[in-house]
C-alpha cells in the first residue's frame, strides 16, 4: 500500500497527469483517506470533481482499480478523457466484441490496465467473477451511489447485490461516490455496502452559480423556442420523460433553426454515440434527452438544462440541473411545471410493488412541493439534502428574485407544532393536515384523532394552505424529517423552543398551477388569441387588402381572410417563411399577393419597436397531418371524391373540411375532374360570378342568395366551386 504523506507529493501528480495545479474543495482530503486504505464515502456535487477522488489514487497505487457504474455513455465518456490524458483505462460491457473482451482481459492480468470501467450487471457475470480473481486489484470505487438505495431517485436492483460480488475479490477498500444523497439514502448506502465505519465526506450542495425557475407547462413550446432564441448557439440539455417526446422536441428544434439532436435508450448505439459526441465536440448545441443521457458527462460549458417534463423526483432534479455550469460561469435551470405530469409518473407506478410505489409517491410529493412552494429555491434544494442555507434572498431563484405575497404565519406555524406534537410525532403532512382541517378520514378514526384538542382548529383554511404551512414550517426548521420512518415529521428543538415562546414568522402564498395550466401538446401549432391583435395594425392590413383586391378586381377575402390578418397584427410576420406560418395563408398566397403586406408590417416593427413573429411564432415540425397528404395524392390522381372519403372512413362532408383546410393553407387543388361531373359549365359560372362578386366567402350566404336560383346549388356544390374558385384566384 502506498500513502503520500507530502501534500506536495500528491500536487505533484495532480499537475503530471491531469495538469491541475490544486485540488478543489474535499478533493485533497478524500484522496489521502483512499490511499491510507480505508473505506470511504462521498457526497459531492456534480461539477466538483467526484472522478478525480479515485482516478488520482488509481494511478499512485499499484494494481487495477475497478470503478462500478451505471451506463455505457458514462464509461465510454470517462475512458475517453482518462485515454487523452494517457491512462490506459478500459470498459468492460456489451458493446464489445468476444475478440476484444479476450484481449481486455489478457492486458487487465498483465497489468497494463488502471482502471476498468464495469456496469454491476456485467461484473456478476461467473466468468468476469473468474477473470477479476485473477487480477491485481488495488481498490473498489462505485459510482453514482445512490442506485444502491430504494429510497432514492434511480434505485437499481443489481446495485443491491454489488457488496457480494466485491467480497469475492478479497477484503478491498470501497470508495462509493454520489452527487445526491438525502440523509436517508447515506444511511441505506452504507448499510447495504457494510461500511458503517467509512470516513463519510460531505460537500455543501449549493452550486452558487446556477439559476433556478418554475414556470407553468402553458404553451410550453413556444416558451421554449423563445427562450433558446434568447440563448441561440449556446450549449444546453432538454429532458424529456419519453423517447418520443425527446424525437418530437428535438424535430421541433431543428425545424425552428436550432441545433439539436435526440438521445435516449431506444437509438441505435452507432447513433447514439454519435450524438452524444457532437454534442462534446460542440457540433451539436442542444441535447434532447431521456435521463438516461448526462450522467457523469463532463462537459464544462452547459449553459442551460431544461425540464421540458416535471422529473420523477428532486434528487434527480439535482443531479441533471447540476449538468449546467459546471465551469462556474452562467447555468440556468428551467422546469415546465404541471400537474397532469405528476398524473402520468404516478400511473407509471401502478405496477410497481407496494413499498415501491409508496416509495415513488413521496419523492413524487416532495417535487410537487418544490415546484409550488413560494420559498427560495435554493434554501429548499439544500434543505431537501440535510443542508442549512442561512444567507436569505439568493437572487438566482425566480421566487427570490419575484418574490411571492407574504403574509403572518405565526398562528398557523403554532397549530401545525401543535398538531405533531398531539398526535405523538408519528404522522406525515397528509395526516396532519386532516386532522388540522378537522377531516374525519379511515386514519383519523382509528386512531381517534377526531378527539384532540387541535382536531379541526384550522378548518376554515384550504388543504393546499396547510399543506404550504407544514412545507414552509419544515424548511424554517420548526420540524424535522424522522430519517427512520420515512414521511414521519417531528419536532425539531427549534420548534419546541417556538412552542414555548412564540414570535412572529412570515410565510409566503405558494403558486397556484391549478389556474395557469393549459398546455398546448395536443396541438401542433400554437394558437393565436385573436383577440389581443394589434388593432391599428389589423386596420392598416385591412386597408391594404382593399386597396390590393381593387386593383386586382377580387373581392378582398380572396386576398387574405380576417383572422389571417388578426395573426398577423398579433405575431408581426416579416419574413416570408413567417408570413407562410399563418394560419390560412401558405407560401402559395405569400408569393402571390404577400409583398407589400411584409412591408407594410416591417415598416410599422420598426416605427413602434415591435417584438416579430420570430420571437413568438412556433413553426410546426409536421405542416400536413397523414390524411391531408393522403388526400391530395388522391386528388392529383384524379380519384372520385366519395372513393377517398369511403377508403378513409370519413363523412363526406368532413373530408371537404379537410379540402378546405388545404386551400385555406396555400395548396392549389384542382377538383375540375369531380365539379365537372356533379354541375355543368353553366350553373359553374354563375357560382364562380357570385363569389367574384361577393363581399364574404361564407357558405351560409351563399346559400342564402342562391336559393331561389336552382336546387343544384346545394352547400355541398357551393363549398366545391368556392375551392375552386379560391385555388384560381388566391393561391
Amino acid at each position: 500500500m502506498i500513502v503520500l504523506e507530502q501534500k506536495d507529493q500528491l500536487k505533484e501528480k495532480l499537475k503530471e497527469i491531469f495538469g491541475y495545479t490544486t485540488f478543489r474543495g474535499n478533493q485533497e482530503t478524500v484522496i489521502k483517506n483512499i490511499l491510507s486504505g480505508r473505506n470511504t464515502f462521498v457526497i459531492m456535487p456534480t461539477g466538483a470533481g467526484k472522478s478525480l477522488c479515485y482516478q488520482l489514487p488509481a494511478m499512485i497505487k499499484d494494481g487495477l482499480a475497478i470503478v462500478i457504474s451505471p451506463l455505457i455513455a458514462l464509461m465510454k465518456n470517462q475512458v475517453d478523457q482518462l485515454n487523452a490524458y494517457g491512462i490506459n483505462a478500459r470498459f468492460l460491457n456489451s458493446t464489445l466484441s468476444k475478440g476484444e473482451i479476450t484481449r481486455l482481459k489478457k492486458e487487465c492480468i498483465n497489468g497494463d490496465v488502471k482502471l476498468l470501467y464495469v456496469a454491476p450487471e456485467s461484473l456478476n457475470k461467473e466468468e468476469n467473477i473468474a477473470f477479476l480473481q485473477k487480477v491485481n486489484v488495488s481498490f473498489v470505487a462505485i459510482d453514482e451511489a445512490h442506485c444502491i438505495s430504494e429510497w432514492g431517485h434511480d434505485f437499481r436492483p443489481e446495485y443491491r447485490k454489488i457488496k457480494t460480488m466485491i467480497a469475492q475479490f478479497g477484503s478491498l477498500p470501497v470508495i462509493a461516490l454520489t452527487a445526491t444523497a438525502t440523509p436517508k439514502v447515506q444511511i441505506d448506502i452504507q448499510k447495504n455496502l457494510q461500511m458503517e465505519e467509512a470516513d463519510v465526506f460531505i460537500s455543501s450542495f449549493n452550486r452558487r452559480n446556477l439559476y433556478y425557475e418554475v414556470r407553468p407547462k402553458k404553451e410550453t413550446k413556444k416558451q421554449l423556442i423563445r427562450f433558446l432564441k434568447d440563448h441561440k448557439g449556446k450549449s444546453g440539455v432538454i429532458y424529456c420523460l419519453s423517447r418520443k417526446k425527446v424525437e418530437e422536441i428535438a424535430q421541433l428544434l431543428n425545424v425552428n433553426g436550432f441545433n439539436a439532436a435526440p438521445y435516449h435508450a431506444g437509438l441505435d448505439p452507432d447513433v447514439r454515440v454519435k450524438n452524444q459526441d457532437d454534442f462534446l465536440n460542440e457540433e451539436v448545441d442542444i441535447i434532447v434527452a431521456t435521463i438516461a443521457f448526462g450522467m457523469g458527462i463532463d462537459k464544462p460549458d452547459v449553459r442551460f438544462v431544461i425540464h421540458y417534463d416535471v422529473p420523477k423526483s428532486l434528487e434527480g432534479y439535482y443531479q441533471e440541473t447540476g449538468r449546467s455550469g459546471r465551469d462556474g460561469l452562467e447555468g440556468i435551470c428551467l422546469m415546465f411545471y404541471s400537474h397532469n405530469d405528476l398524473n402520468k409518473l404516478e400511473k407509471f407506478n401502478k405496477d410497481k410493488s407496494v413499498q415501491e410505489r409508496e416509495n415513488a409517491r413521496m419523492l413524487l410529493q416532495e417535487m410537487e412541493f418544490y415546484a409550488e412552494s413560494p420559498v427560495c429555491r435554493r434554501m429548499q434544494l439544500l434543505h431537501y439534502f440535510g443542508e442549512e442555507y442561512k444567507e436569505g434572498n439568493c437572487g438566482m431563484c425566480d421566487n427570490c428574485v419575484h418574490p411571492r405575497e407574504r403574509f403572518d404565519g405565526t398562528e398557523a406555524v403554532g397549530i401545525v407544532l401543535e398538531a405533531v406534537k398531539q398526535t405523538n410525532e408519528r404522522f406525515g403532512l397528509v395526516h396532519l393536515v386532516n386532522v388540522i382541517r378537522g377531516v374525519e378520514d379511515e386514519y383519523v378514526k382509528s386512531y381517534a384523532h377526531f378527539d384532540l384538542a387541535i382536531y379541526g382548529k384550522g378548518d376554515t383554511e384550504s388543504e393546499d394552505h396547510w399543506k404550504s404551512v407544514i412545507r414552509q414550517t419544515l424548511i424554517y426548521q420548526y420540524l424535522e424529517k424522522d430519517i427512520e420512518n420515512i414521511g414521519v415529521l417531528t419536532l425539531s428543538e427549534k420548534g419546541k423552543k417556538f412552542m414555548v415562546k412564540p414570535h412572529p414568522v412570515e410565510l409566503a402564498k405558494d403558486h397556484d398551477f391549478t389556474t395557469e395550466i393549459g398546455d398546448e401538446e395536443g396541438s401542433e401549432r400554437v394558437i393565436i388569441n385573436t383577440k389581443s391583435y394589434d388593432v391599428r395594425l389589423f386596420e392598416m392590413l385591412k386597408a391594404l387588402r382593399k386597396q390590393i383586391a381593387k386593383s386586382k378586381d377580387l373581392p378582398p377575402y380572396v386576398i387574405f381572410q380576417d383572422p389571417s390578418l388578426e395573426e398577423m397584427a398579433t405575431t408581426y410576420p416579416t419574413t416570408k417563411d413567417e408570413l407562410a406560418s399563418v394560419n390560412g395563408v401558405g407560401m402559395g398566397k405569400v408569393n402571390k399577393f404577400g409583398k407589400e403586406f411584409l412591408e407594410l408590417i416591417e415598416q410599422y416593427v420598426d416605427e413602434h419597436d415591435i417584438e416579430t413573429a420570430a420571437d413568438v411564432v412556433v413553426k410546426s415540425s409536421v405542416n400536413k397531418s397523414k390524411i391531408k397528404i393522403f388526400i391530395i395524392q388522391q386528388i392529383d390522381r384524379k380519384v372520385d371524391l366519395d372513393e377517398i372519403a369511403e377508403s378513409k372512413n370519413i363523412p363526406f362532408s368532413e373530408m371537404m373540411t379537410e379540402i378546405e383546410n388545404i386551400c385555406y393553407s396555400g395548396t392549389r387543388l384542382n377538383l375540375d375532374y369531380y365539379i365537372d361531373s356533379v354541375l355543368d359549365e353553366d350553373k359553374q359560372e354563375q357560382i364562380y360570378d357570385y363569389f367574384l362578386n361577393s363581399e364574404t366567402d361564407s357558405i351560409e350566404d351563399a346559400v342564402s342568395a342562391m336559393k331561389d336560383e336552382d336546387s343544384d346549388f346545394s352547400e355541398e356544390n357551393l363549398r366545391l366551386m368556392r375551392i375552386k374558385f379560391l385555388s384560381e384566384y388566391a393561391i
